[in-house]
């Protein structure tokens, strides 16, 4: 899947898009089913319709890099802004730093109500790229606990459930109580397929080896 911009605007915050109908998003939405056979194209769908929102479920693409997870994620998000829904999307790297600035501002409290519980959808994106500190992995935590069947959360990943523990401080415990929260109502994509970074390479490659040999 890709974003093909319908003109030069920037995507601006999600959340400042209420108003906009569905048919004024600056973004097409193309997604190859055929490249990535691990989203399958009615459990996509049916994450489209956005239904997963009104019943405060939860979203999981999982694994590998570069097979659409965060394209998927990006235009749930923009389905949902453009919906009227208060949708929030950020990187885990990012959301950390936030919420890291604002414990150290005695902030924290009203930043977690108002960035991560106050939109309906949440979405977080590249979940276990950078494992968390034991500090950073108890913040994360509460996320996900304070939204627990009140508010949507889409994640990002590269890891199977398995392997979760190595992204938070090997904390066994707090993995094990987050994916709890997390799974109870979830719907988990599995994506398999090649990076599309690396079949371009590889295409380029390719490409580069054929008007070398016609030059030569």
């Amino acid at each position: 899947m890709r974003l093909v911009p319908r003109s030069g605007l920037e995507p601006e915050r999600l959340d400042n898009q209420h108003d906009s109908p569905a048919s004024h998003c600056p973004y097409v939405v193309i997604y190859d089913f055929g490249f990535a056979g691990g989203a399958p194209r009615a459990q996509i769908q049916e994450l489209a319709s956005l239904a997963f929102i009104e019943l405060a479920e939860n979203v999981v693409l999982l694994r590998p890099s570069g097979v659409g997870k965060t394209h998927i994620a990006t235009s749930l998000a923009y389905r949902a802004a453009q919906a009227g829904i208060k949708t929030r999307f950020i990187t885990a790297a990012d959301l950390m730093m936030q919420l890291g600035a604002a414990r150290q501002q005695n902030r924290l409290r009203e930043f977690i109500n108002r960035a991560d519980i106050g939109p309906r959808l949440l979405v977080i994106d590249e979940i276990g790229y950078l494992p968390f500190g034991r500090e950073e992995a108890n913040l994360f935590f509460n996320v996900v606990a304070k939204r627990y069947e009140r508010g949507s959360v889409v994640l990002t990943g590269n890891l199977p459930f398995t392997q979760w523990a190595t992204a938070f401080a090997d904390d066994q415990t707090l993995t094990a109580a987050m994916l709890d929260r997390l799974l109870h109502h979830a719907h988990i994509v599995q994506i398999s397929g090649e990076s599309y970074r690396l079949k371009g390479k590889r295409k380029a490659g390719q490409t580069g080896t054929r008007a070398s040999a016609k030059v030569a």
